[in-house]
């Protein structure tokens, strides 16, 4: 994991596209503004893995589905 420090209104780039920029740090949180391009998905790790689920889970289900069917 690379960890670099910046502070407000300071940004990262991620290849050519992408920026990381410091918008606001409040205590122990900072508020980031991600500009990327709309083909790259951006969420919250959290956010992330509950799509990753709801996809795996849908991915058994058709499974499950085309098992029954072909009973």
């Amino acid at each position: 994991m690379l960890v670099l420090s910046r502070h407000r209104d300071e940004s990262i780039m991620i290849g050519d596209d992408v920026v990381i920029t410091i918008v606001d740090i409040r205590g122990d949180k900072v508020r980031l503004g991600i500009q990327a391009p709309t083909e790259i998905p951006v969420h919250r790790q959290e956010v992330y893995e509950a799509i990753q689920r709801e996809r795996s889970s849908e991915g058994t289900d058709d499974q499950a589905k085309s098992a029954k069917s072909s009973a």
